[in-house]
């Protein structure tokens, strides 16, 4: 078995520390047997690793913002534009061979991530659905992404959705060794997730303090109109 962080951000990410270097010494150091480097907007930094001789696999990905949300690539040959419909994102990722997973689903305090009436509407085109990220701010329903999975019979993946080093393995599969795309399928259905969060003060110390304001203002006064 095999430890598998499927979110991790390099410096090739404008808002991410990690050189490289740091993720594979980080990498090694806990043990990860296979990492996702997703960084926005391009798959530069994960290209560069996987060209390298790392006791590691790498699986080429992006994390893509589209009109709609953030679609991770898994698998991918080349960067894929930003801004695009989730459909033409998805279909791109396929023609490229990968797999399209949605990451931290749901999440009313990330102006990128997907929301139900998307995920609905395209749901049979989604190959992967992250269920655990350690960056997810916990003052929400968590157990939403995993019953989205489990009602479309979809596999789940983990990601710590590291921007710094200490971040890197807070969230992870344990899965059997794989061999390709569908291999790297078969295994996660057998996967077990391992999950700790990441300090939630300090992730939203680290986000633009407006914004994130005006979600928790506007999540506080729905889930009060809910109970009138």
């Amino acid at each position: 078995m095999i430890k598998t962080d499927l979110h991790v951000h390099s410096s090739y990410s404008g808002d991410s520390v990690n050189t490289l270097d740091k993720i594979i010494e980080t990498a090694v150091k806990r043990n990860l047997g296979c990492i996702a480097v997703c960084d926005h907007g391009n798959a530069n930094g994960s290209l560069a690793l996987s060209k390298m001789d790392l006791p590691f696999k790498v699986i080429v990905s992006e994390e893509i913002c589209t009109n709609e949300g953030e679609i991770i690539g898994l698998f991918l040959q080349e960067s894929i534009p930003n801004n695009l419909s989730p459909e033409e994102t998805i279909k791109i990722i396929h023609e490229q061979n990968g797999l399209a997973c949605i990451p931290h689903p749901f999440d009313p305090y990330r102006g990128h991530a997907m929301q139900e009436e998307t995920l609905e509407r395209i749901h049979d085109l989604i190959d992967i659905v992250e269920i655990r990220n350690a960056r997810t701010i916990p003052f929400q329903n968590m157990s939403r992404p995993k019953n989205f999975a489990v009602k479309y019979n979809k596999p789940v993946s983990a990601g710590s959705d590291a921007h710094v080093p200490s971040e890197i393995g807070r969230a992870y599969v344990e899965i059997p060794e794989f061999s390709g795309k569908d291999g790297f399928l078969d295994a996660l259905r057998q996967g077990k997730v391992h999950y700790s969060a990441s300090n939630p003060i300090k992730i939203v110390l680290g986000l633009p303090a407006r914004p994130i304001r005006k979600l928790i203002k506007k999540n506080i006064i729905k889930r009060q109109n809910a109970s009138n």
